[in-house]
């Protein structure tokens, strides 16, 4: 298992994510997971988190990703949900 560190710490912080559609209507395609990956992968380097998997079915989507301890991460959940419901 690779560590990641700071100054004075070490840490491996990894978090399991799961999106669900509104409903659980069936409407995830293999094209707007990838646009839903896309903009996760680019909102994650302002907040220092790595997208480690992405998984999706018709009506959810599994993320995992590592970010680091000073993350806020209910900012980060709120601009990757603001942006990729538009």
């Amino acid at each position: 298992m690779k560590l990641d560190s700071n100054n004075h710490s070490v840490f491996s912080l990894n978090y399991h994510l799961i999106l669900c559609i509104k409903y659980r209507k069936k409407v995830l395609t293999d094209e707007i997971s990838d646009y839903a990956k896309v903009i996760f992968e680019r909102i994650g380097e302002n907040y220092h988190v790595t997208l480690s998997e992405w998984n999706h079915d018709n009506d959810h989507i599994h993320v995992l990703f590592k970010a680091h301890p000073n993350t806020e991460l209910s900012k980060f959940i709120n601009a990757y949900k603001s942006a990729s419901s538009r």
